[in-house]
């Protein structure tokens, strides 16, 4: 038995959202850079994202207008873009 904690669902759903743009990325030929740059994002930060964190250990919570932006640059619906959100997801912090 391991004694380490359950996954935090909200850290789940980060990284699954990282994954999305990630795909959706690769099926538009495009760098990071140049999504960043289409969404007016910083470099840093659309990587931040595809990695599902904000700051080192700290889910990412990005603000709607750049999931909206994200959506139209990659060309996918928002409610692709976005995963189902877990049963039970706590608030976030």
């Amino acid at each position: 038995m391991s004694d380490a904690p359950d996954p935090d669902p909200w850290t789940e759903f980060a990284r699954e959202l990282g994954v999305r743009m990630l795909r959706a990325r690769a099926e538009k030929k495009m760098s990071q850079e140049q999504v960043a740059h289409a969404a007016g994002l910083a470099t840093f930060t659309y990587r931040k994202l595809e990695k599902g964190e904000s700051n080192p250990g700290t889910a990412a919570n990005p603000r709607l207008r750049t999931l909206v932006a994200l959506s139209e640059v990659l060309d996918v619906p928002l409610d692709r873009l976005i995963p189902t959100p877990p049963k039970g997801l706590p608030p976030s912090r």
